[in-house]
């Protein structure tokens, strides 16, 4: 995928973005994720609750991978956010520290932020919570390398 730029519309980058998340990202799409918000460095996703991504049956919880691939596509598109272009990336790293279980029926909401971009890769943190981002579900820190073509 060849870079080309984002517009600095809030409307039309987070329109822009969405496609890409749903079109470019099958497994996105098969979650639910939704790219609810794009600002100039950050962005927020949300994965409805859904069934089969429950993780244990007896409590309802959703399953950690769940809540990985939403950390992992929003600090996606917050990284196409600072770079303000579509580019090809790759995750390098992706830390996560589960803080508490997520409350079954609720949506899970990711806000992430690229806080640094160098040539090659970005650095973002997020954080994943189901309403108040005072109470999170869990807290991440990732790297991500742009893909020369």
């Amino acid at each position: 995928m060849s870079d080309f730029s984002l517009s600095t519309d809030p409307a039309e980058r987070r329109e822009a973005l969405s496609v890409l998340f749903t079109e470019a990202v099958p497994h996105n799409h098969a979650l639910g994720l939704r790219l609810e918000a794009v600002g100039p460095t950050d962005a927020t996703v949300v994965m409805p609750y859904a069934d089969v991504l429950v993780g244990n049956p007896e409590t309802g919880v959703v399953a950690g991978g769940a809540v990985t691939s939403l950390i992992d596509a929003a600090s996606g598109a917050a990284v196409m956010a600072a770079l303000g272009a579509f580019a090809a990336i790759v995750t390098l790293d992706l830390r996560i520290d589960y803080l508490r279980p997520a409350r079954p029926g609720l949506p899970l909401t990711a806000q992430a932020e690229c806080y640094k971009v160098t040539r090659m890769v970005a650095f973002v943190r997020a954080l994943v919570h189901q309403g108040d981002p005072a109470t999170p579900v869990a807290s991440s820190q990732g790297t991500f390398m742009r893909v020369e073509s």
